[in-house]
């Protein structure tokens, strides 16, 4: 009985000298605590932070990949235009030159006409001539009378 008096009177003093200990370093413990939890809520800013930076760092990537696939396929399709446009342009000047031709072959054609219609008004001409006697164009003829020989 008296081991468990005295074991009983040990722990009340363990007991109250802890209480004691803790009273006295209450604000220590709280600075520490308080401190910890200071540290710790600066680690996770810092960490959020980093985090918050590394999306924006992957979105402005994002940005870049997508003006970059944006000015290529700009730069494509300027392609194709000017290409569609050089086409265009080979096109016309081909038919321009095939009118010209054409123009040019219509002409030989009318000249050639002329110069036929006017050699066959030429001709019709001489044979009127002919036909005629103007200007020596037929042979003359001489009639002759001859004494009958009898």
């Amino acid at each position: 009985m008296v081991e468990e008096e005295t074991a009983k009177r040990i722990e009340e003093l363990v007991k109250k000298r802890v209480e004691e200990e803790l009273e006295k370093r209450k604000e220590e413990i709280e600075a520490e605590v308080l401190r910890r939890v200071e540290e710790a809520k600066k680690i996770m800013e810092h960490q959020m932070m980093e985090e918050m930076e590394r999306r924006r760092q992957l979105q402005l990537e994002e940005e870049k990949k997508r003006e970059e696939e944006e000015r290529k396929k700009r730069e494509e399709l300027e392609a194709i235009m000017a290409e569609n446009n050089r086409k265009i342009e080979e096109a016309q000047k081909k038919l321009a030159e095939e009118r010209l031709a054409m123009v040019e072959e219509q002409r030989k054609m009318e000249e050639e006409r002329q110069r036929l219609k006017k050699e066959q008004e030429k001709r019709v001409k001489e044979e009127q001539k002919k036909i005629l006697g103007k200007n020596n164009s037929r042979p003359k003829l001489s009639f002759s009378l001859k004494p009958a020989v009898s």
